[in-house]
């Protein structure tokens, strides 16, 4: 697993459970691949708005407050691990096995300090949509990316080819 993937996935992560969404198979993935049990919507609760904080700030380039609060609350245990001699050695930020809420803590602290940082090169955007708050991590080659979903990009395209009809006539 190359480091920046794994950055990329736990970013992705922290922005699925701000987004609300419902568990993706990368998250069935990362949970099963570290022995984490999928935490109860009650568990995650003052964690969640702690993590909104920060995935919010990341998106921004700052402030860096919330993202250190992240880091104070749920400092990340660095190791080095190789899932059972399956992949090749990589940095984990929190422990296999710990406890849900901890290991999200964890992981995605570290993952959007880096973020925050600017190293590797993981970008959160915010969508362009009006009446869309929804965030969404930017893997596009040249970080362009605009809109969190081609359902958005679609009725925002549409409604300006409306606009510029109206306007025409």
């Amino acid at each position: 697993m190359r480091y920046v993937d794994y950055i990329g996935n736990l970013t992705r992560l922290a922005v699925e459970i701000v987004n609300g969404d419902e568990p993706s198979e990368l998250r069935r993935a990362m949970f099963d691949q570290h022995r984490i049990a999928e935490p109860e919507p009650e568990q995650l609760g003052a964690f969640v708005a702690l993590l909104t904080d920060a995935v919010r700030a990341a998106s921004h380039g700052g402030p860096l407050g919330p993202v250190n609060a992240l880091l104070e609350q749920y400092p990340p245990l660095i190791r080095v691990d190789d899932h059972d001699g399956e992949g090749a050695p990589h940095l984990h930020f929190a422990p296999n096995g710990e406890d849900p809420v901890s290991w999200l803590g964890r992981s995605c602290a570290a993952a959007l300090a880096h973020v925050t940082c600017g190293d590797p090169a993981v970008t959160i955007g915010r969508c362009h949509a009006a009446d869309c708050e929804r965030l969404y991590v930017d893997d596009s080659r040249n970080r362009t990316r605009r809109f969190c979903s081609n359902a958005c990009a679609s009725r925002t395209t549409v409604a300006a080819h409306r606009a510029r009809r109206r306007a025409a006539n």
